[in-house]
């Protein structure tokens, strides 16, 4: 698959084709760092980063599972990759994503969603209902095998588990409170269950 180049050198106004859709929009604007940009169901999202607690989170995550990603040569990333979903073209950029090292690119810098094995989110009140609702069918569109959502802010906190994707949905899910251990299934098979009481 040949993927569009996103250019680093930004051409003086007049020179620049004025975007048309969300994609071409995305595709001009340069890598920022104090904004999430990101296309959801067709429609450019511009949103701060997360609060501290986000990073927190995937921090600890990324060092729970730091052995599977030795163990099958993975890599993590924590809020700071964008990726592409395949089928609909949107562009997401998940509080984590595991994936293989190397993994292919979607242009200069989005991960392609079929080379991913697993994605979370973290939940904030601005962010319930596209972490809860929105979001998983967009990976599962996307054929991400796995995704977390931990939900610090549920009454109880907690952590579900979706796998299986097929046409939009996850077709498995569990629901566990934070606090309690977790079984991440393949391609994770994660060795140990996972100790959840760190996001709380």
């Amino acid at each position: 698959m040949t993927a569009p180049k996103r250019s680093d050198q930004h051409a003086p106004a007049e020179e620049q084709p004025t975007p048309r859709t969300p994609r071409e929009f995305f595709e001009s604007l340069p890598p920022t760092f104090s904004l999430r940009a990101e296309i959801i169901d067709g429609n450019l999202r511009m949103s701060p980063s997360g609060p501290l607690q986000h990073a927190r989170t995937a921090r600890r995550l990324s060092r729970a599972l730091i052995p599977v990603e030795d163990k099958n040569d993975w890599e993590s990333f924590s809020g700071d990759v964008d990726v592409f979903i395949e089928g609909p073209r949107d562009t997401l950029v998940p509080d984590y994503c595991l994936a293989p090292v190397n993994a292919p690119l979607w242009g200069d810098r989005e991960l392609l969603s079929s080379a991913l094995i697993m994605v979370a989110e973290i939940v904030s009140t601005g962010s319930m209902e596209t972490d809860r609702a929105t979001k998983p069918r967009i990976y599962a569109e996307g054929g991400i095998p796995i995704m977390l959502i931990i939900d610090p802010i549920a009454s109880p906190p907690t952590i579900t588990v979706l796998s299986d994707p097929e046409k939009g949905t996850y077709r498995a899910m569990s629901h566990t409170q934070l606090g309690k251990p977790v079984r991440l299934p393949s391609p994770v098979d994660f060795d140990l269950d996972l100790d959840t009481s760190t996001f709380l």
